[in-house]
């Protein structure tokens, strides 16, 4: 059995890396067969693995507090110290734990140096701007910023969103590498639920973030939690944000304020002179982005898909915001795909409703033919809860013509 993680590696290893499948069969543990599986699926897996439980499950935190402390201490040291905190397993499966744990916390700490080759790698980071953003009808949202940065040249680049949800992450990262020219080797995530899941010891990227990652060939870097240093560099990129582009400024909407900055990236940012690249930030990027890999093409689909049911007063609700159906459909099931700007709404694979996406708190998206029939809906059935249906009488007449009886 295989899923998305599996996907995702292999397409990394094969296609990026160039591995032989023999060799990614034997570092992933699986057949030469499942390689070839995993290798003709251009989409990853829509099911996962269900997680194994362990007598471990519950001492990782320990653990990893004891590696952390001496990465080189020994499995029977580590049994010692969690006898007492009531640990009674056997030392065969804490040196299986350990030995996986070992690399891990190795890859994590490998990202402290201060010195990249071009390409290498990326950081990933969420920017708490703090900005309220207008969104329509007198009402604000806060601003987030995905922030991506290239170590090797300090380019960075950052798409805006109004959350930090799993599929804001999605979109916002590919806007990043699309600004950035290409995908980089390796980028390092945070231990942000948007992106990380599993528990602790054993992280794992959340499936939608895998198979993006898999979709451009990109290797993740997991950092441990309370591990700033690992991706330092997007840190000061933020603190420089914070302190350069948004004083100053007012925006109009979150496109204004995308707009704002990407034209101030270009003719401030990446005009700087960075003391430790040695050179302008615009001329270590442009010689950096012949060393990353070109996106695919076409570009995955991010658009987010969700089932719900239309309300009794033919509404579906999208998180926080209302949007009209047609009339007829209270308690059906319908199927809502949505970006970021736009929203779609199929009913047994017929588009149904199409509407602008609303950022408003509360707000109610009413589509004006929806608004009509609504109002001819309603009428009609206040008219037959008071009985005041008018029924034409009938022209007898017609059926003698019919019968030729005239």
């Amino acid at each position: 059995m295989y899923d998305v993680q599996d996907w995702a590696e292999v397409q990394r290893l094969f296609h990026r890396e160039h591995w032989t499948k023999t060799a990614i069969a034997d570092k992933l543990g699986m057949s030469r067969n499942t390689v070839d599986r995993l290798l003709e699926l251009s989409e990853p897996p829509r099911y996962e693995r269900a997680p194994a439980t362990s007598v471990l499950d519950n001492y990782i935190e320990p653990i990893v507090a004891m590696l952390e402390e001496n990465p080189k201490v020994a499995s029977t040291v580590i049994l010692e110290r969690l006898r007492p905190l009531g640990y009674g397993g056997g030392i065969t499966v804490l040196k299986e734990r350990v030995a996986k744990l070992r690399p891990v916390l190795r890859a994590a700490r490998s990202y402290q140096r201060t010195t990249y080759l071009p390409g290498e790698l990326s950081q990933l980071d969420w920017w708490h701007t703090g900005v309220q953003v207008p969104v329509g009808k007198d009402a604000t949202r806060e601003a987030f910023g995905l922030v991506a940065t290239l170590p090797h040249s300090a380019g960075h680049a950052t798409v805006f969103t109004f959350g930090r949800t799993t599929a804001d992450f999605c979109v916002a990262a590919l806007g990043c590498f699309v600004r950035l020219g290409g995908v980089p080797e390796a980028a390092v995530v945070d231990n942000e639920g948007c992106a990380v899941a599993g528990r602790p010891g054993r992280p794992r990227l959340v499936d939608e973030v895998a198979a993006l990652f898999g979709h451009l060939l990109l290797r993740p870097v997991i950092l441990r939690p309370r591990f700033p240093e690992g991706k330092g560099q997007d840190e000061r990129t933020v603190g420089y944000l914070q302190t350069s582009f948004l004083p100053l400024r007012h925006f109009e909407d979150l496109a204004d304020m995308q707009a704002q900055h990407d034209c101030w990236a270009e003719t401030v940012a990446y005009q700087r002179h960075h003391r430790r690249v040695g050179a302008r930030v615009g001329d270590a990027l442009r010689v950096e982005r012949g060393y990353l890999r070109a996106l695919p093409d076409p570009l995955p689909d991010l658009d987010r898909r969700v089932e719900v049911r239309v309300t009794k007063d033919g509404f579906v609700r999208v998180g926080d915001v209302d949007y009209s159906v047609p009339p007829g459909l209270s308690g059906r099931r319908v199927s809502v795909r949505c970006s970021l700007e736009e929203l779609w709404v199929h009913h047994e694979g017929s588009l149904i409703a199409h509407h602008q996406r609303s950022w408003v708190p509360a707000d109610v998206v009413l589509g004006p033919a929806h608004a009509r029939a609504l109002r001819l809906h309603r009428s009609a059935q206040a008219r037959l809860g008071a009985g005041d249906v008018r029924v034409p009488a009938a022209d007898l007449a017609r059926y003698d013509a019919l019968a030729g009886l005239s």
